[in-house]
């Protein structure tokens, strides 16, 4: 009896002893593991070559839905502001995703016509709008990710924020995925049967070498792997492409977050000093540094970077 009791006993303070090293390792792959969420700017309401609004729109939320990961869609309401617009929201907002706040009307607030009086009515006309759907996120990303040309645009805005409840919906990851999609629709609507197998697997190459370009900026500014956002837009390149973009980030051993689990990150809480302020979040703090002016280029992201690199695939 007592040898039972004893090895029991044994049985108990072995096991105990190998939980916590479990929850170790498991702590520990999961903070050298490196984490995106996806958000996405604007919201169309443009049918497309080949499917209607309807249908594009439900294959970037099918893809979502596929790898139980949800996004932020910042709506700029002003194109929105009819019976297809208001689909698109509904649509997201009813599938679980956040909404958040990209101005009004899309303007670049670097632009010196573009007044801090005049940029803080487009953040409170949009609000007025998506404040009224269930999955309101007081979030609010900058057109263009332009934070102002001047430091008194800049803390004036920021202030603003601040007052108004909301914070900067940072990107960590920059692309230009709009450039793609642009010339992405333009084949199409030269050939509606055009082979866009090369599309794709160029979007994939290029959003996934931003990723891993400004996660690498990250691990030297923080010591450590963030909760990255990366940045696409409401377009056909994302409905098509989506679903095979998500599916490579896991492939690379990249762990798929949701958007609000990703700006719990205390990076988020970071306020570069850097005029004009904008672009990505860490591209912002490696400019800050000073360290890493030969890597950095502005804009950061643009489609003359792509330009000839497609113009020589034939895309």
């Amino acid at each position: 009896m007592a040898n039972s009791i004893y090895l029991l006993f044994l049985l108990i303070i072995l096991n105990l002893g190998g939980m916590p090293d479990n929850k170790l390792a498991e702590k520990e792959l999961s903070s050298t593991r490196p984490k995106v969420a996806f958000t996405f700017d604007d919201g169309s309401t443009r049918d497309m070559p080949n499917y209607t609004l309807e249908e594009w729109n439900e294959m970037i939320l099918a893809s979502l839905r596929k790898h139980d990961a949800k996004a932020v869609l910042f709506a700029n309401v002003g194109p929105l502001q009819n019976e297809k617009g208001k689909y698109v929201l509904s649509s997201w907002d009813k599938a679980g995703h956040k909404i958040a706040n990209h101005t009004y009307t899309h303007p670049r607030f670097s632009d010196p016509k573009t007044t801090l009086e005049m940029f803080k009515t487009e953040l409170l006309r949009n609000d007025s709008v998506i404040r009224s759907y269930p999955n309101f996120y007081q979030y609010f990303r900058f057109p263009y990710l332009k934070e102002g040309e001047t430091k008194e645009k800049v803390e004036g805005f920021r202030s603003f924020l601040k007052e108004k409840g909301y914070k900067n919906g940072h990107v960590t990851i920059d692309a230009s995925d709009w450039y793609i999609a642009s010339r992405l629709v333009e084949r199409l609507k030269e050939n509606p049967q055009a082979d866009v197998s090369g599309f794709r697997d160029f979007y994939i190459e290029h959003m996934y070498d931003r990723a891993v370009f400004y996660d690498g900026l990250a691990d030297e500014l923080t010591g450590r792997k963030i909760h990255h956002t990366i940045l696409l837009h409401h377009n056909l390149a994302a409905a098509m492409f989506l679903d095979d973009l998500i599916a490579h980030f896991k492939e690379k051993g990249w762990q798929i977050i949701d958007a609000d689990e990703a700006f719990k990150d205390p990076v988020f809480n970071e306020v570069p000093t850097v005029v004009p302020a904008g672009e990505s979040l860490i591209w912002a703090l490696a400019k800050q540094s000073g360290k890493y002016e030969k890597d950095l280029r502005y804009p950061a992201e643009n489609g003359d970077y792509l330009k000839a690199k497609m113009d020589s695939l034939g895309l």
